[in-house]
C-alpha cells in the first residue's frame, strides 16, 4: 500500500475545485468485488462536503463518496487493531476498520461529527424558515457552477473572484 502522503497527493486529484481535506486516516474498507467480500486499504477522508474513501489499486483506484447530507447515522469503535466507524448512507451500510494511527483518528472524528452536527442545525433552520436558500450545500453547488462558467470563458476572473467573495460570505 502507498503512504498516506502519496495517498492523499493521488485523492486530492479527485476533489471538487473548492473543497478542502480536514482530516485523514488510514485504514481498510469492506467491500464486494465480483460479488465476494474482500478488504480495500485506503484513506478515508473528511472534507468539508463529504466522507471520502479513496484506495489505490494496481492500474487505477478505487473511490466510494458519502455527501454529509445523505449519511443518517455515523458510529465508531475501537478494537485491538484500530478504531472502525460504520456510516450508513442512502440505505447502505459501510463499514471501514483498521483506523490507525489513533492521533488521526481523533480529528477525524471530530471534523465528521461537527460536520453532522452541522446538518442536523441546517435540516432545522430550514424547517423553522421552511426554505433552504441558505445551506451550504446551495452556496457550494453555486460556487461550482462558478467555476464551471469561468473555465468555460462565460465569466472573467474579476467576475468570478466578486461572485465568489459574495456567496462565501453567507456561509
Amino acid at each position: 500500500m502507498a503512504t498516506k502522503q502519496k495517498l492523499l497527493e493521488l485523492a486530492s486529484q479527485h476533489l471538487e475545485a473548492s473543497e478542502l481535506i480536514l482530516a485523514s486516516v488510514v485504514g481498510t474498507y469492506d467491500s464486494k468485488i465480483a460479488g465476494q467480500d474482500t478488504l480495500r486499504s485506503g484513506l478515508l477522508l473528511a472534507t468539508d462536503l463529504r466522507v471520502m474513501f479513496y484506495a489505490k489499486k494496481l492500474g487505477g483506484f478505487e473511490i466510494e463518496s458519502f455527501p454529509y447530507r445523505n449519511i443518517s447515522s455515523f458510529e465508531h469503535g475501537k478494537s485491538l487493531m484500530g478504531h472502525n466507524v460504520s456510516l450508513y448512507a442512502s440505505g447502505n451500510r459501510v463499514v471501514v476498520k483498521w483506523l490507525q494511527p489513533a492521533q488521526d483518528f481523533e480529528p477525524f472524528l471530530a471534523e465528521v461529527k461537527a460536520k453532522m452536527h452541522q446538518k442536523a442545525a441546517d435540516i432545522a433552520n430550514v424547517s423553522a424558515s421552511g426554505t433552504a436558500n441558505h445551506l451550504p450545500e446551495n452556496i457550494y453547488a453555486a460556487l461550482e457552477k462558478l467555476g464551471q462558467l469561468r473555465d468555460a470563458g462565460v465569466l472573467t476572473e474579476e467576475e468570478f473572484s466578486a461572485k465568489k467573495t459574495e456567496l462565501l460570505a453567507r456561509i
